[in-house]
């Protein structure tokens, strides 16, 4: 007897500190920029956070790094009034967990994402995806084409990145001793990268950067940006296969929305996405790399459109 409720001590012990630590961790979310419930699923890897707004056809959005449920915060708003509109976290981002024994690439991560959409049962999914959530996202869409009805694409790539100049440069930092410090340490990806990718640095607030700040607090945090980063070029040849694969695709309706002054995924990636899928319905922003913040309204008139 004494055995068990020493037990359920150390049970309620543990219940308390996860709630605790779950309070704590939103505590630099401002809920007038972010007023959504929150979801969580264990997955084999972790604890997954997601937003379920809304009622309808699904729209599914992934985002990349350093980035969260957070970018897509005012699409959510305005599309859940006539959609189902599901954002995850992925494993290390966000409010999202990660087993300590997950490495965060982006094949793990769309793994993770087949396993979401699988345990949801979502089906008739128009997908949308920007960075790092394009190979992601595609990745499960490609596990389970029949499930997907319609494919929304920011700035993002699915081909080898291994020869591409501004890849190579970018993981010979990552790849670096003092890359690492500067990711780990000075919170670098968050601090600095998210920065120079706005055009119109007044689109990035103090109160919008820190909710992006917020979910990296340390280094132990910054891992996962750490790890996803060097899949930019270390997970080249799964993007090129999954690249091979992507005509299974290409009946789908395609939007394409593209920040023409990306200073990351130049105008060769965008040619790339038309000559590969050249029915694809195109539409160039004036703006950076964040179309979802810096191109907000002129962004959701296009997808109202094509989703009516």
């Amino acid at each position: 007897m004494f055995q068990n409720n020493s037990n359920m001590k150390h049970s309620i012990l543990i219940l308390f500190i996860m709630i605790a630590s779950n309070i704590q961790a939103q505590e630099w979310i401002d809920k007038s920029l972010y007023p959504f419930d929150s979801h969580f699923l264990e997955l084999e890897n972790g604890k997954l956070h997601y937003i379920d707004e809304g009622k309808g056809e699904i729209l599914l959005f992934v985002h990349g790094t350093p980035t969260w449920s957070f970018l897509y915060r005012d699409f959510i708003k305005e599309l859940s009034k006539s959609h189902r509109c599901i954002a995850v976290d992925n494993l290390g981002f966000g409010l999202s967990q990660r087993n300590d024994d997950f490495q965060g690439t982006p094949e793990e991560h769309a793994k993770n994402l087949s396993e979401f959409i699988r345990r949801l049962k979502l089906k008739n999914i128009t997908l949308v995806v920007h960075d790092f959530g394009g190979p992601i996202g595609l990745s499960a869409a490609l596990d389970m084409p029949n499930r997907i009805n319609r494919i929304i694409l920011f700035n993002s790539w699915l081909w080898a990145t291994a020869d591409d100049p501004m890849a190579q440069q970018i993981d010979g930092l990552l790849n670096s001793k003092e890359g690492e410090a500067y990711y780990l340490e000075q919170n670098y990806s968050v601090q600095v990268l998210l920065k120079e990718a706005f055009v119109d640095k007044a689109k990035l607030t103090e109160k919008i950067h820190n909710h992006y700040i917020g979910p990296f607090p340390n280094s132990n945090s910054r891992e996962a940006l750490l790890n996803i980063g060097k899949g930019f070029v270390g997970s080249s040849d799964w993007y090129e296969s999954k690249w091979q694969e992507l005509d299974r695709l290409a009946k789908k309706d395609w939007l394409i929305l593209w920040g023409t002054k990306d200073p990351f995924l130049n105008a060769s990636y965008l040619e790339k996405w038309r000559s590969k899928l050249p029915e694809a319905q195109v539409v160039e922003l004036e703006t950076g790399h964040f179309v979802q913040e810096e191109k907000t309204l002129e962004a959701l008139q296009v997808i109202k459109k094509i989703l009516k």
